[in-house]
């Protein structure tokens, strides 16, 4: 996975595509999705929030362009990640980048934007077990909730890739409603083929 999207920063930079994203309006779209989980702006000065699968900190510059000044930690496996977020956010007072897991601690929030998407030649019950694992890891990482987004198995058949994992949105409804909150909401309703999922303490 690390090498996967190293070559894609290679290739394409610090973009969209740099990550494996269509477009910035994609992009930009899932990101409000996701931004739906935090509370009213004016807790954003003592707010903090993770982001788990931070690429080049696209979030970060989001976050900024819709007025939220919450403290940011981005975490990536992805060391060439992880240099190009901290080139371009070199004068981001309130925020740090890092591609170690150690070095990331509980915050208010903690959202995870296409970590679960690619697989590559990944059985799908292993990766499934890892999605499991990490959703674990998300919630150990949240005091007030987290979010994340998959790719749904609502998409059309002969648009799906093989490298690429599918999840029925209701079963990971119940998961997470089960293990981790009963204040979870399912977003299906955007015009991509996946779906977000909302889960607050």
């Amino acid at each position: 996975m690390e090498r996967y999207y190293a070559d894609r920063l290679a290739r394409f930079g610090p973009t969209p595509q740099g990550v494996d994203w269509k477009s910035a309006e994609s992009q930009a779209l899932r990101f409000d999705r996701l931004l739906l989980l935090l509370d009213e702006p004016e807790t954003d000065d003592a707010a903090s929030l993770n982001d788990f699968g931070a690429g080049y900190g696209a979030l970060l510059d989001h976050l900024r362009r819709r007025g939220r000044s919450l403290r940011y930690r981005g975490f990536d496996i992805s060391d060439a990640m992880v240099t190009a977020a901290a080139a371009v956010h070199a004068d981001e007072a309130r925020s740090a980048f890092s591609s170690d897991a150690a070095a990331l601690h509980p915050a208010d929030y903690t959202v995870a934007s296409g970590v679960f998407n690619v697989k590559l030649e990944h059985r799908a019950d292993d990766w499934y077990a890892y999605v499991l694992d990490t959703l674990a890891t998300l919630h150990a990482l949240s005091t007030r909730g987290f979010a994340f987004n998959m790719l749904s198995t609502y998409s059309d058949p002969e648009k799906r890739r093989d490298i690429l994992f599918y999840m029925d949105p209701v079963e990971m409804f119940d998961v997470c409603r089960r293990r981790f909150s009963p204040r979870v909401a399912l977003l299906h309703d955007y015009p991509l083929f996946e779906f977000t999922i909302l889960v607050r303490s």
